[in-house]
C-alpha cells in the first residue's frame, strides 16, 4: 500500500501536520467555516477536535467489488458536511449520533476490521475528519495495517484538501448527487455543489485513475462514482454522466442507484417526496449509456 511507503518516508507525518494546520482555521470542505476546531470550535459539520464514530463493522451492503467474501471494513463517522434533507441516516448525520474517539481508538478499529478479514478500510463520511483519520493511520500502520483505504464521501469536497492526501487513499467512492445547483441548494444548502463535486471527481481520478479490480473480483485502486437517481430527474443524471464521460473517463465505474425513498424532511415534498418509477430508472440508464459510460453497476 502506498500509504505505508508514505509513512516510512516521513511524508505521512507531514500530511498530518498540514491537515492539522487547516483544522485550526477549518477549510477542509467547501463550507470553509474557518472555525478553530483544534480548540473545539464547531462549524457546519458539528464536529470539533475529536472525530465521532457511529459504528465500526464488516459491511456487506456495499458494491460487490468492495465487500467480496469477507466484507468491507466500514467506519461510519458521525455528522456530515453536506446534510441532505432527505438523508437515510438522519440520526447519524444530522443528530450527530456516535461517540468521540482518540487516534489510538480509531487505529484499533482499523486493525480489528483487518483482523476480521475485511478487504479494505471504508471511511464513511470522512470529509470533515480527514486530519483525525491520518492521525490514527500512523499508529495503525506501525501496528501492521496493510489493506486498501476507501474514501466514501458525498462528493462535496475541497480539491485543495484532496491534494493534501494524495497517495494516501487507494479507492475513492464519491457520490455525485446533483447537477443543478439550485436543486442542491434546495435540498442540501449547497448552491455550489456541482462545481465542487466536478472538481473533486477530476482530482480523485487524477490521483488513482479508473477502478482496478483484481483477479479475485476485489477493487484495489481507483474511482467508483455513486449516483442516486431522483424523482422527476432532479439529480440531473444525463448531465452528470456526460460530464463523467467527457471530463473524467468513459471507463469511469458508475453505480447507478435506484433505491431512493423520501427520508428525513423529504416526505411530502412536491419534487422528491416519492420513490422513482421504473420509467425514470430506464430513462436514467439510457442517458448513462448515451453519454458513453461503459462500466455501469445497477
Amino acid at each position: 500500500m502506498n500509504y505505508i511507503m508514505l509513512h516510512e518516508s516521513g511524508e505521512l507525518q507531514k500530511i498530518k501536520d498540514d491537515l492539522l494546520k487547516v483544522l485550526g482555521c477549518c477549510t477542509l470542505c467547501p463550507r470553509k467555516c474557518k472555525v478553530n476546531r483544534l480548540k473545539d470550535e464547531i462549524g457546519y459539520c458539528g464536529t470539533g477536535r475529536q472525530a465521532k464514530v457511529a459504528s465500526s463493522n464488516p459491511h456487506f451492503g456495499e458494491e460487490p467489488s468492495l465487500t467480496g467474501r469477507y466484507g468491507s471494513g466500514t467506519i461510519f463517522f458521525s455528522s456530515c458536511n453536506l446534510l441532505c434533507s432527505f438523508c437515510q441516516n438522519y440520526e447519524i448525520s444530522h443528530l450527530n449520533y456516535g461517540r468521540e474517539v482518540s487516534p489510538l481508538q480509531l487505529a484499533s478499529m482499523m486493525l480489528d476490521l483487518q483482523s476480521a478479514g475485511c478487504h479494505n478500510i471504508n471511511f464513511v463520511t470522512p470529509t470533515h475528519v480527514i486530519p483525525q483519520i491520518i492521525e490514527a493511520l500512523i499508529p495503525a500502520v506501525e501496528k501492521g495495517l496493510n489493506i486498501p483505504l476507501v474514501y466514501n464521501c458525498r462528493g462535496y469536497e475541497n480539491p485543495e484538501t484532496l491534494e493534501l492526501i494524495e497517495g494516501v487513499i487507494d479507492i475513492y467512492l464519491p457520490d455525485f448527487k446533483f447537477w443543478d445547483n439550485e436543486i442542491a441548494m434546495r435540498y442540501c444548502n449547497a448552491g455550489n455543489y456541482r462545481d465542487y463535486a466536478a472538481k473533486a471527481v477530476i482530482q480523485m481520478h487524477r490521483q488513482v485513475g479508473d477502478l482496478h479490480i483484481n483477479e479475485e473480483n476485489i477493487a484495489v485502486k481507483g474511482v467508483l462514482v455513486r449516483h442516486l437517481i431522483m424523482p422527476e430527474g432532479a439529480a440531473g443524471t444525463g448531465n452528470i454522466m456526460k460530464f463523467l464521460a467527457e471530463e473524467v473517463s468513459t471507463d469511469a465505474y458508475v453505480n447507478l442507484m435506484d433505491q431512493y425513498f423520501p427520508c428525513g424532511e423529504a416526505a411530502g415534498d412536491s419534487l422528491i417526496g416519492r420513490r422513482i418509477t421504473p420509467e425514470e430508472f430506464t430513462k436514467a440508464y439510457k442517458q448513462t449509456l448515451a453519454a458513453g459510460i461503459r462500466r455501469i453497476l445497477i
